[in-house]
């Protein structure tokens, strides 16, 4: 009769979570071309101010309950951490070539690798701590509060291991950088954690990879669902006794129609239906994450200072990588 009581007890106390995303191909592609172009004009250096146009629009289009969260970052910000990163990048490369017409290739080669990799676990922590300062929802903001020398110390060992164990470690290296970027999120006092471990995700990718190979790619996108669902089935929130759940119904029938129907879209319009293939994963991505729990919204604490440097903003877009 306890046990009874206690999950009718638990039942009234859960809460309704409704992901939803509502921008338009039509929207995004007028971004789109404004962005493009006006990167083309200013040779690039209108990036900044394109990346965080997108962002913002992307951000404002996402839905909790009706309520749809709030990106702040700026142009301005983000240009100064661009500028950083090019300045950063062209020593690099200049050295890079500076050795090479010494004739010192291999030298040249491990300073590039060494180079790239040692701006990655500080690209990082700097988007990290940029992106989530400048997210909010219902005026409450996102923060990170990861240790950028533990991470550095952490990433170099994983880096080494990666490298002696011929790249067989980097599952484990994945799945540790993202436990500790998603266990070191917050929103006001609610805390993220993460329960991925790079076991699973070894076997995961083993299987994938030899189930593709066997079906002559058919298998692909299941092992997109299984990568997707992985993420997010790992993923919960907790506000001191309180918690919430994520998990995926995304399946592989859905990937391979929306990878399909994207690819039509893309190629049969010359490019210009970019726009509404990503609005289209967008839809398809929040559709399919689900929340259970009993954190009340209405309860949750502002706690979370603003951040204004974007110098890991703009060196992860280099490496094509988002752990948010």
């Amino acid at each position: 009769m306890e046990t009874s009581n206690t999950y009718k007890q638990n039942t009234a106390q859960m809460q309704d979570y409704r992901l939803q995303f509502f921008g338009t191909g039509a929207e995004y592609f007028t971004i789109m071309i404004v962005n493009w172009l006006l990167t083309l004009v200013t040779l690039g250096f209108y990036y900044p101010w394109a990346r965080a146009k997108q962002l913002k629009y992307i951000y404002g289009q996402t839905a909790l309950n009706d309520e749809r969260f709030n990106f702040s970052g700026t142009g301005k910000e983000m240009f100064r951490g661009f500028i950083k990163v090019m300045v950063f990048y062209f020593i690099v490369f200049g050295l890079y070539i500076f050795l090479i017409a010494k004739g010192w290739i291999i030298t040249a080669v491990l300073f590039l690798l060494l180079a790239v990799f040692a701006i990655f676990p500080f690209a990082v922590h700097g988007s990290m701590r940029y992106r989530m300062s400048r997210t909010s929802y219902r005026g409450i903001r996102f923060g990170y509060r990861g240790d950028r020398t533990w991470l550095v110390k952490n990433s170099f060992k994983w880096f080494l291991l990666t490298l002696v164990t011929l790249g067989i470690y980097g599952a484990w290296f994945d799945m540790k950088l993202r436990r500790y970027t998603h266990q070191n999120i917050r929103y006001g006092d609610v805390e993220f954690d993460n329960n991925c471990n790079g076991g699973d995700w070894f076997v995961l990718n083993l299987k994938g990879y030899f189930l593709t190979l066997i079906t002559l790619g058919i298998y692909a996108f299941w092992w997109q669902r299984d990568i997707f669902n992985y993420y997010i089935d790992n993923m919960s929130m907790q506000k001191d006794e309180q918690k919430i759940r994520c998990y995926s119904t995304a399946t592989g029938g859905g990937f391979l129609k929306l990878r399909v129907v994207n690819f039509l879209l893309v190629v049969f319009t010359l490019g210009f239906g970019t726009a509404w293939a990503e609005m289209r994963t967008q839809h398809f991505i929040w559709n399919n994450i689900k929340m259970e729990g009993d954190i009340n919204p209405d309860k949750i604490s502002q706690t979370e200072e603003e951040y204004t440097n974007a110098f890991g903003e703009g060196a992860m877009d280099f490496f094509d990588f988002d752990l948010a």
